[in-house]
């Protein structure tokens, strides 16, 4: 099958799996006698592992770990939940930090008349953590 066809089949787009063939996450296709990419049964499959991981927002280097383990029919199972949990642990972390903003922007915002007169709470409310981040 062409990359096309491999692209449909998968989700990822050509472009992804040049990208990810160029930074050796897949392996180099095989080539035709006119130098096309033809990809089978095994490279759909990691294809769509790659696709999966990186929906849960798994890492290039995360993904590459978990493509060897899941290759090695002698992996441990726990160095798999090792990284799962590592990366629970970073989601968790986004979260908090996006949620202290979200709840900071929202304070803010409802501090803000949101009329003609040029205070501004929000605008204050940046400025004061700008200058609570410098030196004195």
């Amino acid at each position: 099958m062409n990359i096309g066809e491999a692209a449909a089949a998968t989700g990822v787009s050509a472009k992804m799996i040049r990208y990810y063939e160029s930074i050796h996450l897949l392996a180099p296709s095989k080539r035709t006698d006119s130098n096309y990419r033809t990809y089978g049964d095994k490279d759909l499959h990691n294809l769509r592992f790659i696709k999966r991981a990186r929906t849960l927002g798994f890492s290039l280097d995360q993904i590459r770990e978990l493509l060897s383990l899941w290759q090695d029919s002698g992996r441990a199972s726990a160095d798999v939940k090792a990284i799962a949990q590592a990366h629970v642990a970073e989601l968790q972390k986004r979260i908090d930090e996006l949620t202290e903003m979200r709840d900071t922007l929202s304070h803010l915002a409802h501090a803000c008349s949101g009329d003609n007169r040029p205070d501004c709470p929000i605008l204050q409310g940046l400025a004061e953590a700008d200058e609570n981040t410098h030196c004195h």
